[in-house]
């Protein structure tokens, strides 16, 4: 295979067993770097752990690398486990996170660890993940670090290089191998130029249809459009319903395709399924986090046939998971980041704008802009697109059960460990004060609350420290033997609860007498500990559980069709199958605990042989796909 300048400069450092951090554009062709890790460990009989952010990009990753590698590959995400003493082990960071504090004898036999989108160091909810791998990265593993482009990558090594004092070499691309051509569409016309106000003030607005035509006539077919909303996509998609992108032959073939994956992931009967059809027929879609996983991995599919001609999806859809197309369109150029709607950043922009262009079918990428002069300023439009990329700046919070881990190995002297962090190495002196403040909060909470004594981490702390982000409010509901008082119905409550977040204006509908009983539990244990955080000016607080899936798990456990349940949430479906499949994690999370009791396993084994059956089940997904 020929390489580009980048992967065979990666690639030499590699032959000569040296970690790497390589930033280069979406697009540009890192994995090859990676598949040339798994080929050459496999040679020389030595495993490979690749981490990746999401689990379906986890599962994408699986599915691509067993066509090269077949059984040589393994998967982890909490709940999938498929071949899992495999020397290529693909797994989310929290695993690896977790296996490094929990088993580390576990992780001798891998010689390399990849990190697919380390630039996610500085994701706001999940970026300390990243930080504590590294920081605490076994000292026989080297490392690869894939990252989008990012302006302070040396910086990153340097922090890496600090820590584990051996070598980090970085290796940069700044040129796409396809380049991308910028348009926007402002007053329903389309132009090169960043649109200027006054030309547009009392111009029309921009209309789908036109925008579509364009793209059409000039061959910028397929296309992706980004939208950040989920109702948003598949309004869209239905505004588009009247435009038919296929001719006949592409139709029959769409058509047999669709039915074949429907057959296959058990969606015959499944509404949403039966809604999307006829978009499909016609070479359009929609995808987002709030689908049935099969229903988005069908569509995916089909998007890779290149005869869905114009797919609408929201970004997750940019994050590593390989669906190039010819053009890129932009709905807006804001988004809702946390707690507010701002300009996107300029890496959020490229990494979803990097999806136009094919390697070896494009010569050039498209990328179309939606601009309403009333809502984003020239200068805002510039600053996205020829701005520098953001810097990764640390995220880092460690949680309670970390800490607990850490406590086994260094006592009172783990507060030196934030010395090891990238939040040290960047920050100003009263930025480290703060973190060593917050650290050494949570350190005397731990001990004032009974997971800490004289003679180490307790009973109480050992069933903490293997649940990780909801350690405090299981751990007082299993001191208080609230488990052991649960059916495998109530268990499974508690589980589902304790891992879901309501998205705004999402409301409690129904709850059961049983629930209602746990929940005031809950929420009584939640209070104490809150009060508590606060005494210690601890933040983020620890999350409350929320009921609103509750009675939808109770009729699931009990054998109801997926569609009967789903009038007890208000909960897009897709995001029951991943709380279910989260509420699963936790649940072996306790089961696996060697402090629970012999009826608390078999109790929890049978509650998650009831959750964990059809769409649910995420190795059938896999196995089938």
């Amino acid at each position: 295979m020929r390489y580009d300048r980048f992967q065979q400069e990666a690639i030499d450092y590699i032959n000569q067993d040296l970690s790497v951090i390589v930033s280069a554009p979406t697009g540009a062709g890192k994995t090859a770097i990676a598949e040339h890790v798994i080929q050459s460990s496999l040679e020389r009989g030595v495993g490979v752990i690749y981490t990746a952010p999401i689990k379906a990009l986890s599962n994408q990753k699986f599915r691509d690398f067993q066509v090269g590698f077949a059984d040589s590959i393994g998967i982890l995400t909490g709940d999938v486990s498929l071949n899992p003493d495999a020397p290529v082990l693909i797994m989310t960071t929290e695993i690896f996170r977790n296996k490094i504090l929990d088993e580390p004898d576990s992780l001798k036999r891998y010689s390399w660890v990849i990190f697919d989108e380390i630039h996610y160091l500085d994701n706001p909810e999940r970026g300390t993940v990243w930080e504590e791998s590294l920081m605490f990265l076994p000292k026989h593993m080297n490392l690869l670090g894939l990252s989008a482009t990012i302006p302070n990558i040396k910086q990153v090594a340097d922090w890496i290089e600090s820590i584990h004092a051996k070598p980090i070499k970085i290796v940069i691309e700044e040129k796409r191998p396809v380049p991308l051509h910028f348009f926007f569409q402002c007053g329903n016309m389309v132009s090169d130029k960043i649109p200027q106000p006054r030309k547009f003030a009392y111009a029309k607005s921009n209309k789908l249809f036109s925008l579509v035509s364009y793209l059409e006539n000039r061959e910028g077919l397929p296309c992706i459009y980004f939208v950040f909303g989920r109702k948003r996509a598949e309004d869209l998609a239905c505004e588009l319903a009247s435009r038919d992108f296929l001719n006949k032959e592409e139709k029959r073939i769409i058509i047999d395709m669709y039915r074949g994956l429907a057959q296959r992931f058990d969606l015959k009967g499944e509404k949403s399924a039966q809604n999307i059809y006829p978009l499909i027929e016609r070479g359009i879609a929609y995808h987002h986090a709030g689908m049935l996983p099969t229903l988005k991995e069908a569509i995916e599919r089909l998007f890779t046939s290149r005869l869905l001609k114009v797919i609408f999806t929201t970004e997750t859809f940019a994050l590593g998971i390989n669906m190039p197309s010819r053009s890129v369109i932009f709905d807006d150029l804001r988004k809702y980041y946390g707690h507010y709607i701002r300009i996107l950043k300029t890496r959020d922009f490229y990494q979803m704008a990097g999806r136009a262009g094919r390697r070896g079918l494009d010569e050039e990428g498209f990328v179309y802009c939606r601009v309403n002069p009333s809502r984003i300023s020239p200068e805002e439009v510039k600053r996205v697109i020829y701005d520098k990329p953001e810097g990764v700046t640390s995220q880092f919070n460690t949680s309670y059960a970390t800490i607990l881990n850490l406590y086994q190995k260094y006592k009172d002297d783990l507060t030196r460990v934030y010395a090891l962090s990238l939040h040290y190495f960047q920050s100003k002196k009263h930025q480290q004060k703060e973190a060593l403040r917050l650290l050494e909060a949570k350190l005397t909470l731990l001990k004032e609350m009974g997971y800490i004594d004289s003679g180490g981490v307790t009973m109480k702390g050992e069933f903490a420290k293997s649940v990780y982000g909801y350690e405090l409010i299981l751990a007082e509901l299993y001191d208080q033997g609230i488990f052991e008082q649960l059916d495998e119905f109530g268990l499974g409550v508690i589980a589902v609860s304790a891992v879901f977040e309501p998205r705004k204006n999402q409301h409690l509908l129904n709850i059961s007498k049983n629930a209602r009983r746990i929940r005031m539990f809950c929420e009584e244990m939640h209070e104490k500990i809150k009060s508590r955080e606060m005494k210690h000016r601890i933040y983020p607080v620890s999350k409350v559980p929320y009921f609103h899936l509750a009675l939808a798990m109770e009729y699931w456990m009990r054998g109801t069709e997926f569609s009967k349940i789903l009038p007890f949430t208000d909960t897009d479906e897709g995001e029951v199958v991943r709380y279910f499949r989260m509420a699963i994690q936790i649940l072996k999370e306790i089961k696996d605990n060697p402090i629970s009791s012999f009826v608390l396993t078999e109790r929890i084994s049978e509650s998650i042989r009831v959750i964990n059956r059809d769409i649910v089940d995420a190795e059938k997904q896999l196995r089938e796909g």
